[in-house]
């Protein structure tokens, strides 16, 4: 199989990890994570997503990687080298960042809306009623600050892979990574007194986000979060959208895939876990039981900007904090969407970085225009077969999310599964000599179990599967 010779690559494991670590903490994790728990029982959810997570999120993690590290090629052209009648893949693998990356960058510039209002000591501000739709719905001012967060990844982009994406994941994830745990601790040793003389505190919103609630579950109920916690780790692990393809390929063949990836693993679940540590004790002590029910941006720019003005004074330092770190996990996620995509066009199209990095840039930027236009001069509303109400954000949501990246995960099963077989994802983690540990899991999981579940996922999305 050809190999670019000249491929940039990781300078090590530690950047890999980082950097792939990047991609799959996001604002997913973030706004998704502890709302999906919060609904789900809480503890009953951590289980199922912790076992999903070692069985079936390792399984697409690890294909796609090897896929990567075996190819040197990024997502567009990788499943062509596979296999040559395979290469429709690669292009719904790339259309899944080249749909997300408009509409991320458009939430990135409420990231930065938020992090300057608390900055300039404005927080008591987005604490107030329709502050948040009053300004996604405004004029220049949501365009402009998503411009200046595109601009900010792509220049990370612009740079390449270790002096940009390496460097920058070094640093960022690092302090993400304090953050998160300071705000955690924090979460959990707050209390407060309603005007009813009821008083919650973080530790009673702590135990409700751990232990399992089993009240009233039916099999149905079963299904809804095993599904929750499966559609959750596409998020979480970066799979299905050609990110881990394109980092994979950076991977160096002496690299220790099997350590890698249990630390990508590792480090993403932990995040997940203490950002709902972060937020549901927080909500619950200020909100109660009511206000864990937000989730998605009315949860992130509504809802824990109403519980920062509880805090008093601190809660202006802790939302600084905050939105620093959702600042920082949205760029890093920001930066491996926009590579899938850069990647895919220098290897496609022979062409430089700076000039595939600018049509990525010039495509976000009007998408993200029309995205911006969405909650105002473009608005409408319509029903998704899920039964979701939409406009231009959510259909764009609903088409990556729901629809391509099923049917790329879907599809890289039945490729690596029953044409080209699982050895050959075993042979190329096995390459530098590591122990594939997980391998006879890995092989049934390809082959049988991930398909089935996927297969299941996809129906849910296009509302066929109502009874689930």
């Amino acid at each position: 199989m050809k190999k670019e010779k000249n491929r940039n690559s990781f300078s090590g494991s530690i950047g890999f990890v980082l950097a792939a670590a990047g991609s799959a903490v996001g604002l997913g994790n973030i706004w998704r994570f502890p709302y999906l728990a919060a609904k789900d029982g809480g503890g009953l959810y951590l289980v199922l997503y912790l076992i999903l997570a070692l069985t079936f999120g390792f399984t697409l993690l690890t294909t796609e990687i090897a896929i990567g590290r075996k190819t040197k090629q990024s997502p567009l052209t990788a499943y062509g080298q596979l296999k040559s009648k395979s290469g429709f893949l690669g292009v719904f693998a790339c259309l899944v960042p080249i749909i997300i990356m408009p509409y991320y960058c458009v939430i990135g510039g409420w990231v930065v809306k938020y992090f300057i209002a608390y900055l300039t000591g404005e927080g008591s501000s987005a604490a107030t009623d329709g502050y948040f739709t009053d300004y996604i719905s405004g004029g220049m001012q949501p365009i402009i600050l998503m411009v200046i967060f595109l601009f900010v990844v792509a220049f990370i982009i612009f740079r390449g892979v270790n002096k940009g994406i390496e460097s920058f994941s070094k640093i960022l994830m690092p302090l993400l990574l304090l953050l998160v745990v300071g705000i955690a601790v924090f979460s959990m040793t707050i209390h407060y007194t309603d005007d009813s003389g009821v008083t919650r505190t973080g530790l009673e919103g702590f135990k409700i986000y751990v232990v399992p609630d089993f009240e009233g579950l039916t099999v149905k109920g079963f299904f809804t979060v095993l599904l929750d916690a499966m559609g959750q780790l596409f998020f979480s692990l970066s799979v299905a959208m050609g990110i881990m393809i394109a980092y994979g390929s950076y991977v160096k063949d002496d690299a220790n895939l099997v350590k890698s990836i249990n630390q990508i693993e590792i480090f993403d679940t932990v995040v997940a876990f203490l950002a709902g540590v972060m937020i549901i004790p927080a909500v619950y002590t200020f909100m109660g039981k009511e206000g864990m029910k937000a989730s998605g941006p009315s949860l992130m720019f509504v809802s824990l900007p109403k519980v920062f003005a509880s805090m008093g004074k601190v809660g202006s330092i802790v939302g600084v904090l905050f939105f620093a770190m959702v600042l920082f996990a949205a760029i890093t996620s920001a930066v491996s969407v926009m590579e899938a995509v850069v990647s895919s066009l220098m290897d496609k199209f022979h062409m430089s970085r700076i000039k595939a990095s600018a049509i990525e840039t010039g495509i976000a930027l009007i998408g993200g225009i029309i995205v911006c236009l969405g909650y105002n001069k473009l608005y409408f509303d319509i029903t998704l077969p899920n039964g979701a109400h939409a406009q231009i954000l959510d259909i764009m949501d609903y088409i990556s999310n729901n629809c391509l990246m099923p049917l790329v995960a879907i599809g890289t099963c039945i490729l690596i599964g029953w044409i080209i077989k699982p050895s050959v994802i075993i042979e190329e983690v096995e390459k530098s000599g590591c122990k594939f540990g997980r391998k006879n899991l890995y092989i049934v999981m390809v082959k049988y179990i991930a398909p089935v579940l996927l297969v299941i996922l996809l129906l849910k999305s296009f509302g066929v599967l109502t009874f689930i």
